[in-house]
């Protein structure tokens, strides 16, 4: 299934963005009259006939639209640390999104090596990713902030399964499994947060657990950061498909 993307809908008309629109006419060879697929990022596909096939500015006027295309039914956020090999975090973006995640947070922990995020190859890898598991909304990327100012902004009372992946254990808040911990849970408003290679400090994970954080494990493996948060969305994911 052919998929495009774009944000620039007015009315009943959406314009393909240069690089979606050269895909479509130059490299597709579509032309007026054809009916495409477009995503809008934010959960709906749009089926969509061509009036203009410029592969600067493609438009098609929408014929049809599905809301929640592709979707899932909790709401996952994922506070991963950068890696200091950025095509590290790259694939686990991919891999992420194309398993089933909201949205990503990019945060430096104490032990972080990488201290510098920049959005704009991750937001292509995101769309990608998306229109490749054929799903029509694109997670979206926090700002980037430090794991202290991340976990400052939850708190016990907010009704949201805050789980933390650390190597700590704590005798008033010891670790369990991922699974035990989604599996207590009953709502569909989940965080994960995954630390640096050199993990959280005991500081960011003494406030994680303040602010309500409960300490996980992914298993007996010792796992990468990549791969940790990888293996996160997927236990997520299992945990609520039918």
């Amino acid at each position: 299934m052919e998929l495009f993307y774009s944000r620039d809908i007015d009315g009943q008309i959406v314009r393909l963005p240069q690089e979606e629109a050269q895909h479509c006419i130059k490299v597709l060879r579509h032309r007026v009259g054809d009916e495409i697929n477009v995503i809008d990022g934010e959960g709906t596909l749009l089926t969509c006939r061509l009036v203009d096939d410029s592969p600067k500015h493609a438009e098609a006027e929408i014929i049809s639209s599905e809301k929640n295309w592709g979707s899932h039914e909790y709401n996952l956020k994922m506070a991963v640390c950068p890696t200091k090999n950025m095509d590290r975090y790259e694939w686990f973006v991919e891999k992420g999104c194309e398993v089933g995640m909201d949205s990503v947070a990019p945060v430096f922990g104490d032990h972080s090596e990488r201290k510098v995020f920049k959005p704009e190859r991750v937001e292509k890898i995101l769309v990608s990713a998306a229109k490749q598991s054929l799903k029509a909304a694109v997670p979206s990327i926090d700002e980037a902030t430090t794991v202290k100012k991340f976990i400052s902004g939850y708190s016990k009372e907010d009704g949201v399964l805050k789980l933390i992946a650390d190597c700590f254990e704590e005798e008033d808040a010891p670790r369990i499994s991922v699974k035990k911990a989604l599996d207590s849970y009953e709502g569909k408003d989940i965080v994960i947060l995954i630390g640096p290679e050199g993990d959280f400090s005991k500081e960011e994970a003494l406030l994680a657990i303040e602010k309500g954080f409960i300490p996980v494990h992914l298993g007996q493996s010792r796992l990468r950061t990549e791969t940790a948060a990888v293996t996160a969305v997927e236990a997520v994911y299992f945990r609520y498909m039918e």
